[in-house]
């Protein structure tokens, strides 16, 4: 039943790809006449509707799938959201923005991003009206700059301060028979925690304090400003949970209206002076994203700055959109490089961290653009340990108050399978060696005390490695970045007073500044890595969403842990990353 409940569910998942993937290429036939640039010569409302997923930048397509994973792509491009709000603040066909929020998947660094965007867009004059049904804190964080906030007449606003937990496996990994085997440098870098301890090392809990406050504090200030009220009144609706329904979030202040959505509609009506609401007319962000900007000349500006993307961890060889091959991305910062018409480069950070060799190698790239032309560093949501790393040879590096960076640190982690294999079991091995450590790193033993001191000789040395090239890029000393460093983490806001970073602002702002390193005023923006074929790639993309979305449809929430423990099958060779599962609820 078993082997046949197996067969069954792969014949299954097989021709689910291939008619999905039968789909996909009727989709492209269908729609390559809808890729070309559009006009607007009627007055529109942009329609935001902010689901999902938010990436610095995604796979750019001619298509898209609608309705099969959901009615919109699952991931947004953070760079297409950005681009088309500034479009709209001078566009006399945009008369105002429909700010659509759903369950959103981003950080708060991005989320902030977009909020000084949307900011801009209202000096304008034009309007933002922000709608849902449940506003998540994330969602309300973005929805706090509308003009109008309105929400579903029965429906939540959640605004319960920020929690930050962690999942440990050391009595899980214990019972089966796994022995972890740990070699950190640094009492910060709790990486490796979940698979030593059962809760929080003191010294974890102070830096998960200190970043989490940070975030909160910053959410506070920017939510109160927006809505007239004090940091004191929304941080006590917090902590006693004052809201509890939306009539509770309107006589508090922090919504407009309690709307249905036919009352809504009626809404944009008024604002739009029509009579009828069908008059009114709402222009999504895929179809505006087509709509010709004003400055038809900008691609054929001369000059280029390069935005280059780094997004997820960092690994050796070819890497992804997801992840940052140092193959790929070292490539990539050299071709700008020796690209004369590059007059500047900016490397867009978004990452974990992950191999510290790997993360080397990407360095190395970095410092020699820096020695030919300026190089500005944007960090993301997350550009912390090898994130850092790569970061810390910039000229200049921005980031947002919530972007978490630092975590300077490394370490290691082996896996000893000889309780689980042997007394579980019933195997066990023999072997012939021709040298006394042909063997070092063997799963199916423990390491010995020679062999530890090796590894962690190792793991000191890349540590110091680490510290010396931040010193170099920051202009301090080695005691100076110790002091800060030893995997700790921060804070954008924080870092800022211990100089890991330079500048607040998110990637906007270190193009303009990468702009004026290079004394630039006319320039074309030049992204890269150059996109693959989409059509490849969403079929690969495909196979693996179908695997993923199964997976999860068993495990629910608790896919995270399982994704954890995933993960552990990349750890090749001394690592420079962040604590996993480091999530903000």
């Amino acid at each position: 039943m078993k082997q046949f409940l197996k067969i069954t569910l792969a014949s299954s998942i097989g021709l689910l790809i291939g008619v999905f993937s039968l789909i996909l290429i009727v989709s492209v036939l269908a729609s390559s006449g809808e890729s070309k640039k559009i006009t607007l010569d009627e007055e529109h409302i942009l329609h935001l509707k902010l689901h999902g997923n938010i990436q610095d930048r995604v796979q750019e397509s001619p298509f898209e799938i609608e309705g099969l994973m959901g009615e919109e792509a699952s991931n947004i491009g953070l760079n297409t959201i950005l681009s088309n709000i500034k479009k709209a603040k001078t566009d006399e066909n945009i008369k105002g923005i429909y700010l659509d929020l759903g369950f959103l998947n981003a950080g708060f660094a991005t989320l902030e991003e977009i909020r000084n965007v949307l900011l801009d867009f209202k000096e304008s004059g034009k309007f933002i009206v922000s709608y849902s049904e449940i506003y998540t804190q994330r969602a309300y964080y973005l929805a706090s700059v509308a003009d109008d906030i309105c929400i579903y007449s029965e429906g939540v606003l959640e605004l319960k301060g920020l929690n930050s937990t962690a999942v440990f496996f050391t009595n899980a990994l214990k019972k089966i028979g796994v022995e972890p085997q740990i070699i950190r440098h640094g009492k910060f870098k709790s990486a490796v925690e979940p698979f030593m301890l059962t809760e929080m090392s003191e010294a974890n809990r102070e830096q998960v304090k200190t970043f989490v406050n940070s975030i909160w504090e910053q959410f506070l200030k920017n939510v109160a400003t927006e809505r007239n009220l004090t940091i004191e009144q929304v941080n006590k609706m917090a902590n006693n949970l004052e809201v509890k329904t939306a009539l509770d979030a309107y006589d508090l202040g922090l919504v407009n209206h309690l709307f249905y959505k036919d009352e809504l509609q009626n809404y944009f009506a008024t604002l739009m002076g029509n009579e009828d609401e069908d008059e009114v007319k709402f222009l999504s962000l895929k179809k505006y994203n087509r709509v010709q900007n004003e400055n038809i000349g900008e691609k054929l500006k001369k000059d280029k700055i390069a935005v280059i993307y780094a997004q997820g961890e960092i690994l050796s060889g070819q890497g992804n959109e997801t992840t940052i091959g140092s193959e790929q991305i070292s490539k990539t910062i050299r071709k700008a490089r020796k690209d004369n018409k590059v007059k500047a480069i900016v490397l867009r950070v978004n990452s974990p961290g992950g191999s510290a060799l790997a993360s080397d190698v990407i360095w190395r790239e970095m410092k020699l653009a820096q020695e030919e032309k300026p190089v500005v560093v944007s960090m993301g949501d997350v550009a912390a340990s090898g994130g850092y790393y790569i970061s810390c040879a910039a000229n200049k590096i921005y980031a947002s108050p919530n972007s978490i960076t630092g975590s300077i640190g490394v370490f290691g982690i082996l896996m000893s399978f000889e309780e689980l294999l042997t007394d579980k079991l019933g195997l066990t091995f023999d072997q012939v060696k021709t040298n006394r450590y042909a063997d070092i790193g063997n799963p199916n033993r423990p390491l010995t005390s020679d062999e530890y001191d090796i590894i962690h000789e190792s793991v000191v040395r890349i540590y110091d490695d680490f510290i010396s090239k931040v010193a170099e890029g920051r202009n301090m000393n080695k005691t100076e970045v110790d002091n800060i460093g030893q995997g700790r983490v921060w804070t954008g806001s924080n870092a800022m007073n211990i100089n890991l970073i330079d500048e607040y602002g998110g990637l906007d702002d270190a193009i303009l500044g990468a702009s004026k390193l290079a004394n630039m005023t006319d320039y074309r923006i030049y992204e890269m890595p150059k996109q693959k074929n989409p059509f490849q790639i969403l079929l690969t993309q495909l196979e693996e969403e179908v695997k993923i979305s199964w997976v999860k449809s068993q495990l629910g929430d608790q896919y995270k842990y399982y994704k954890t423990l995933e993960n552990l099958k990349d750890l090749n060779g001394v690592q420079a990353r962040m604590p996993y599962q480091f999530v903000i609820d």
